[in-house]
């Protein structure tokens, strides 16, 4: 077996104990329930320091630093599979990739096969020169099933770290491309009432919230402002469609879980055809491409803009990717040049 070490630092307004403080604070990646972390404590599996903690009621401090080694078994299920992929670029270290709707990034229970990762592994035809221990890509970050986009993924373990450490300094550039109900208005009052609201220069909407796993529906976040995890997400009107429908630009700050749909959804202005998060509302009047938006199948969120810097030679990179099909064709039926 081999074996992974995931870094976990202590956020603002800690749990008052370290098994509580752990699960709150992982990756939600590392799927570390508090009751394996418990057992993880007790098999000397985490650290502090160097120093190997095994009390699961001991107290922790924000800004404190953990090693968890977890031991993953070689996964036999993950095979190459001949899936086509959009590449935007790719060198020794690193591949981009524009994901298409639909496309699961990482293999799970649920989805073993059919993913990113099992794409990747035939596209490298085994060239990889070892991530964690194992033949596989170092996934650094994730994009939702239903979301388009840019991606990137380590080919080896020293761009892998190099990469995992911009996106958790937040150095990383993440910009989507968002078609919301409502528009968002700096003179909206209820929008300049909303707590975690305010406005920014050129009319940005800044959303500074924590987030957290709902308590009763395990596959959506939830909005509060005491635990959790930090997000700050910044929102910027591109183009209204009669006040009833908008193209956003969202930038990420930091990057949770459905963290743009969360905080657009919080806002009042769930992303058309998210499902999980409300975006089904009716369309009132005669707008234009009113049917479509009703109609549109999927969370309308795609990942135009990804930036960071290579992680060997330093230089800054920064990639673009085109609006998909589905969501160009909603905007082409909102501005009522259909056929």
């Amino acid at each position: 077996m081999s074996r992974t070490l995931i870094r976990v630092t202590i956020e603002a307004d800690p749990p008052d104990r370290l098994d509580k403080a752990l699960a709150r604070d992982v990756p939600e990646e590392a799927a570390l329930s508090r009751s394996r972390l418990v057992r993880m404590l007790a098999e000397g599996a985490i650290s502090r320091d160097g120093v190997v903690v095994s009390d699961p009621k001991a107290r922790v401090a924000e800004g404190e630093t953990f090693l968890i080694s977890v031991e993953e078994p070689d996964d036999p299920d993950t095979r190459p599979e001949d899936i086509p992929l959009s590449v935007v670029y790719e060198d020794d270290e690193l591949i981009v990739i524009d994901k298409p709707a639909g496309m699961v990034v990482h293999p799970a229970p649920g989805t073993p096969g059919g993913t990113m990762v099992n794409a990747l592994l035939h596209h490298f035809g085994g060239n990889l020169s070892g991530v964690g221990g194992e033949k596989r890509p170092g996934i650094v970050h994730r994009i939702d099933k239903d979301t388009t986009g840019l991606l990137v993924a380590a080919k080896s373990d020293r761009a892998h770290h190099a990469l995992a450490a911009q996106f958790e300094k937040h150095s990383a550039t993440r910009a989507y491309l968002a078609i919301c109900h409502g528009v968002p208005d700096p003179g909206d009052p209820r929008l300049r009432g909303l707590r975690g609201v305010s406005f920014e220069g050129g009319n940005v909407l800044k959303i500074t919230t924590h987030l957290v796993r709902h308590k009763t529906d395990r596959q959506r976040q939830a909005v509060l402002f005491h635990g959790g995890r930090h997000a700050v997400t910044r929102v910027r009107t591109v183009e209204a469609f009669g006040g009833q429908v908008a193209l956003t630009e969202c930038r990420l700050e930091t990057g949770r879980t459905h963290q743009i749909r969360v905080h657009m959804a919080y806002a009042g202005h769930a992303l058309v055809g998210d499902q999980t998060y409300g975006g089904r509302r009716r369309v009132r009047g005669a707008l234009p491409g009113s049917e479509a938006v009703m109609a549109f199948p999927r969370q309308a969120l795609h990942a135009a803009l990804l930036g960071f810097d290579h992680p060997v030679s330093g230089e800054r990179m920064e990639f673009e990717a085109p609006l998909p099909a589905d969501m160009a064709g909603l905007l082409e039926a909102l501005r009522g040049k259909t056929d």
